[in-house]
C-alpha cells in the first residue's frame, strides 16, 4: 500500500511537469508590451479643483493645462480637473490644498488677501486700464513677486490667470452714478478692500461663497452683484438680474497654485514640464477670457431682456475719483512700495 501511494505522488509530479514544460512557466520571457501601463509605475496625478463652471476663462485653463501637461511629460503627468465645487467650495479649497488632500487650486485674488495682504492691490478699483495692463503684471516681474510671497505659506505659486473685468448687476433699479448703489445690498467676494469699494458707494457689501450667489439672487436677499461677464453669463445670474452697468471697475483673476510637498516630489523634468505647460496654458488664458467676455456680452444682449448701460467717460472718471481713496489707503496701511512697482510696470 505504501509503494502504491509512493508511486502515486511520483506519477502526479511527473504530470506537473510535463504540463509545466509545454507551457513554459518556468520561461523568463517578458510579456507583451502595453503602452497603456508604460508609465504606470511613474505617473503622477494631479487633481485639480475649482468653484467655477468648465466653460468659463479659468474651466477652459484648467483644461488647456492639463492636456498640455499630459502631452509634454508623456503621459507621466496626468490632471484630473473637478470644477464647479465638486471637491472643495471657495472657502475650503485653500486649506484643502495646504493639508495636502488636493494637489492644485486656482482661487481668487480676493481669497489670497487673508493669507496676504498685500496681495489686496489686485483688488483696488481701476488698477488696469485693458488687458494689455493685466498682461504685463500677470507674466512681469509684479506678477512673480506675489507667487513669490505664497513659499512662505508651503504653497507653489505657478502663475495668475484672468477672468476679466468686472461689472455690476442690480435686480431693481439702474445703477448709472455710484450713488445708485446707495442702500442696496451688494455681494461681494471675501475682500476688505471689495467690501471698503461698495461701502464708498453708500451700499451693503455682503461677503459670499461664490456657490451661494445663485440662490441668494433668486430668493431676493441681494440687490446685486459684481462679477465678469462671463461668469454672469455660465452661471445665469443674468436671468435674475434686471439690470448691468458696464463699469470694468475691478479685476477678477486667479492665483494658480500647487501644494508644494508635492511639487517637490516631483522629478525635475517633470517640474520642468509642468512650468512649461502653465506658461502656455496662461497666454492661452489671457487671450480667451478677453474673448470670452465680449462672446458672451453679444449672447446676454440678443437672449435676454436685461437692460444694460456702458459708463460714459465722464461717468467712469467720476467712480475713479472716488475709488481714488483706496489707492491711497494702500499705499498709507499696506505697501506704497508695491503699488508704485505695479503702477510703473503698467506704465
Amino acid at each position: 500500500m505504501r509503494k502504491f501511494i509512493i508511486a502515486a505522488i511520483g506519477t502526479i509530479l511527473l504530470l506537473l511537469l510535463l504540463i509545466g514544460f509545454r507551457n513554459g512557466f518556468w520561461r523568463q520571457d517578458s510579456l507583451p508590451f502595453d503602452s497603456e501601463q508604460k508609465h504606470l509605475n511613474s505617473q503622477f496625478v494631479i487633481n485639480f479643483s475649482h468653484v467655477v463652471a468648465e466653460n468659463t476663462p479659468k474651466g477652459l485653463a484648467a483644461s488647456k493645462f492639463a492636456e498640455l501637461a499630459e502631452k509634454k511629460s508623456d503621459g507621466r503627468i496626468q490632471v484630473e480637473v473637478y470644477p464647479n465645487s465638486l471637491l472643495y467650495s471657495d472657502d475650503d479649497e485653500l486649506r484643502a490644498l495646504q493639508n495636502g488632500d488636493i494637489q492644485m487650486i486656482a482661487p481668487s485674488f480676493s481669497k489670497m488677501t487673508r493669507l496676504i495682504p498685500k496681495w489686496e492691490v489686485l483688488d483696488l478699483p481701476y488698477l488696469f486700464r485693458d488687458y494689455e495692463d493685466v498682461r504685463r503684471v500677470f507674466t512681469g516681474k509684479a506678477g512673480d513677486a506675489l507667487l513669490d510671497m505664497l513659499d512662505k505659506e508651503d504653497i507653489k505659486g505657478l502663475a495668475l490667470w484672468s477672468n476679466g473685468f468686472k461689472q455690476i448687476t442690480t435686480a431693481n433699479k439702474p445703477v448709472r452714478e455710484l450713488a445708485d448703489l446707495k442702500g442696496l445690498t451688494i455681494r461681494t467676494m471675501d475682500s476688505d478692500m471689495l467690501a471698503k469699494q461698495f461701502e464708498l458707494a453708500g451700499a451693503r457689501p455682503v461677503k459670499l461663497n461664490f456657490d451661494l450667489v445663485y440662490s441668494r439672487l433668486k430668493n431676493h436677499s441681494l440687490d446685486g452683484e459684481e462679477n465678469t461677464i462671463s461668469n454672469i453669463y455660465s452661471k445665469g445670474f443674468y436671468q435674475l438680474q434686471k439690470y448691468m452697468t458696464i463699469s470694468d471697475h475691478g479685476f477678477l483673476g486667479y492665483a494658480v497654485m500647487m501644494n508644494k510637498d508635492f511639487w517637490k516630489s516631483l522629478p525635475e523634468d517633470l517640474q520642468q514640464d509642468v512650468q512649461e505647460a502653465m506658461e502656455e496654458a496662461t497666454l492661452w488664458n489671457l487671450k480667451q477670457s478677453e474673448q470670452m467676455n465680449k462672446d458672451d456680452y453679444q449672447k446676454i444682449k440678443a437672449t435676454s431682456g436685461m437692460d444694460i448701460h456702458t459708463l460714459t467717460q465722464q461717468e467712469q472718471k467720476e467712480w475713479e475719483k472716488t475709488f481714488r481713496a483706496l489707492h491711497d489707503y494702500y499705499r498709507g496701511e499696506v505697501d506704497a512700495d508695491f503699488l508704485k512697482e505695479i503702477e510703473k510696470e503698467i506704465n
